[in-house]
């Protein structure tokens, strides 16, 4: 008998260059009832971004606003811009059983955990395997100034630092492996029992069979 599930709060965190991003990419496409939180940012769109797609684009005074109406189950001022994730979609798709993966950095992390729906997180901080590979890859991604790489590196240790207060942590040195690993988490995290409240009805109704035997 299958039972009805209670979709999951999935966080991926690094820094910048570890691989999250290329892991929420392959998690989408391992299973397509598995959603992505679309951040809502007050930075301008790059090249190619799409509003509603990619990132959700709103002027500042748009968002300060829908944080104090409590619209945004995070939020954090990153390299000079503001960034949250909409909390209506995400509420409404974990009560539909459906997970919703963030893409997010300690802050937004700590926020998540801290609220009314942080039983029904899965926090995964991934690591790079040394600092030179992080930096090389940031460099091979060729979208930033070297100014931008620089600021990225020097906040790299800060976030690396937040690493333990995650429930798991992977270190990215192989993107295949990472990746599988990632799965067998969400795989088992889905299964907790806190994520099956169709659990409870089912033992009532072992117990009452159990009942009509005696």
């Amino acid at each position: 008998m299958t039972q009805a599930r209670r979709g999951l709060l999935i966080i991926l965190s690094s820094p910048s260059g570890a691989g999250k991003s290329t892991l929420s990419r392959r998690l989408l496409a391992w299973d397509d009832t598995l959603s992505f939180s679309v951040s809502a940012t007050t930075r301008a769109p790059r090249e190619g971004e799409v509003d509603g797609r990619d990132y959700r684009f709103l002027t500042e005074a748009q968002f300060r606003h829908d944080v104090g109406q409590g619209e945004m189950l995070e939020h954090a001022h990153v390299f000079g811009n503001f960034y949250g994730s909409p909390k209506a979609p995400v509420e409404a798709a974990i009560d539909a059983g459906r997970d919703v993966l963030f893409d997010i950095d300690w802050q937004g992390a700590q926020q998540i955990q801290n609220s009314d729906l942080g039983k029904h997180t899965l926090s995964i901080f991934i690591l790079p395997p040394s600092i030179a590979e992080l930096r090389r890859r940031l460099e091979g991604r060729g979208q930033d100034s070297a100014a931008v790489i620089a600021k990225r590196m020097l906040k790299s240790w800060d976030e690396i630092s937040h690493w333990a207060e995650y429930d798991y942590v992977l270190v990215n040195d192989d993107l295949d492996e990472t990746n599988e690993r990632l799965k067998g988490i969400i795989e088992a995290a889905r299964l907790r029992r806190i994520q099956q409240p169709g659990l409870i009805e089912h033992v009532r109704n072992l117990q009452l069979e159990f009942e009509d035997l005696q």
